[in-house]
């Protein structure tokens, strides 16, 4: 063979190292449920990730916990993953909300519902382990480990390219890579976002008494205070504090931080132990300009990021997850292009007007009850107490938080793709 027929061979090797339907940028809960939903439907999917799996499900790496939606259990029962996770998610039955020291509360019950609890608590080590466990069941997936170094497109396909030169071409490029989703910079996306004056500190805690599946969200000047039920006798905390005060709160002995959150959780489930490590997080509200771009789309926290006050981040990135299935699996089973502009318009309009709703209702629910003024006080414990008094309304915002309200993909209804 000539010198310049090998030369121009290599070329074409080096080129695509891998072919696939869909490449995912970013392993983490969103990617993950979307690479399960798309090879269980026989799709190839190809997942570049830089953090190996041994990390990601580690106690010290993550000490959150997620609030599962019924709507996105729905959907992690029908990729496969829900059974992996199962036996470390805690039903929530009853949600209680209250403001500071009002007596006036607003308390949801799952009976009232009638559809069994309203949501489950999971840890995200464990969602992120029954995942990795789904993904390695499923033939057409391959788990590539590195970082994105640069992609290139063309009217047919893109190419993601990592940082040790493997390249992978796919008519579809998507960003699950977080809220500093590389892709999303390389696709020239930009977005709009802002930090709150707030950190959130999340720890574990272990306490006397059981605490009975009920979700508490208590309302303070420097943010909301969850606590969140756990399995056995612990919950997960989410505690909003001022950024100027919280590292001094971290920074505190293990007897001085008890203490403090002592102060906030009350004696409602007896004595309380932190277990675990304390992690601390900043708190911010992004929103991707558009959710698309020639051959890339975006879902979870790349498109979206939200504050935690309502517990619904990764419950609208499943749902990202699930209508983007759902029109890449219709495309490529009527021989279309899973990367066109009309099958990422599809997506893009039955997902940023529902997203953009969540973000705007939540930064206005943190920026009402962050504070301490006589006349919104006095308004919000009106406003709980009259909807705690509506029956209808109460359902419709639980069915809401929920999940089940709108037009809903296939995989959150509970039904494959």
């Amino acid at each position: 063979m000539a010198a310049g027929t090998m030369t121009a061979a290599r070329h074409r090797a080096a080129a695509t190292d891998m072919v696939a339907d869909v490449v995912l940028v970013g392993g983490g809960m969103a990617g993950m449920t979307l690479a399960c939903a798309l090879a269980g439907a026989g799709i190839r999917v190809a997942v570049i990730e830089p953090l190996p799996a041994a990390t990601r499900t580690d106690a010290a790496f993550d000490g959150r916990t997620s609030a599962i939606a019924a709507g996105s259990k729905s959907v992690l029962d029908a990729v496969g993953a829900w059974a992996g996770m199962a036996a470390e998610a805690q039903p929530i039955l009853d949600i209680r909300v209250s403001d500071g020291e009002s007596p006036l509360f607003l308390h949801y019950d799952h009976e009232a519902v009638g559809v069994g609890p309203m949501g489950w608590i999971v840890e995200n080590r464990h969602i992120r382990g029954a995942l990795i466990a789904r993904l390695r069941e499923l033939p057409t997936v391959r788990l590539i480990d590195g970082a994105l170094a640069s992609i290139e497109r063309d009217p047919a396909s893109g190419v993601a390219a990592t940082a040790t030169g493997l390249r992978l071409r796919a008519p579809l490029i998507v960003a699950t890579d977080g809220r500093r989703s590389k892709l999303r910079q390389l696709a020239g996306i930009g977005v709009t976002e802002w930090r709150y004056p707030q950190t959130g500190i999340v720890c574990t805690v272990a306490h006397e008494r059981d605490h009975h599946g009920v979700a508490q969200e208590h309302f303070l000047p420097a943010g909301p205070f969850a606590i969140l039920p756990m399995t056995g006798r612990r919950s997960s905390i989410v505690w909003t504090e001022r950024e100027s005060l919280a590292p001094h709160i971290l920074a505190l002995d293990d007897a001085g931080f008890a203490a403090e959150l002592a102060l906030r959780f009350g004696d409602h489930l007896g004595h309380l132990d932190v277990i675990g490590p304390r992690f601390a997080y900043p708190l911010a509200l992004s929103h991707a300009d558009s959710y698309i771009a020639p051959r890339i789309a975006l879902a979870g926290d790349a498109a979206h990021a939200i504050h935690p006050i309502a517990g619904q981040g990764l419950n609208i990135g499943l749902r990202d997850v699930a209508a983007l299935a759902e029109v890449v699996v219709d495309a490529l089973r009527l021989g279309l292009d899973p990367g066109s502009s009309a099958v990422l318009e599809r997506y893009q309009r039955w997902r940023r007007f529902d997203n953009t709703l969540m973000l705007a209702a939540t930064d206005g629910l943190n920026r009402l009850f962050s504070n301490d003024a006589e006349p919104l006080r006095l308004a919000r414990d009106l406003g709980l107490a009259a909807v705690d008094r509506l029956a209808p309304l109460k359902r419709l915002f639980m069915h809401h938080a929920m999940g089940l309200v709108g037009d809903l993909p296939r995989l959150v209804r509970g039904e494959a793709l």
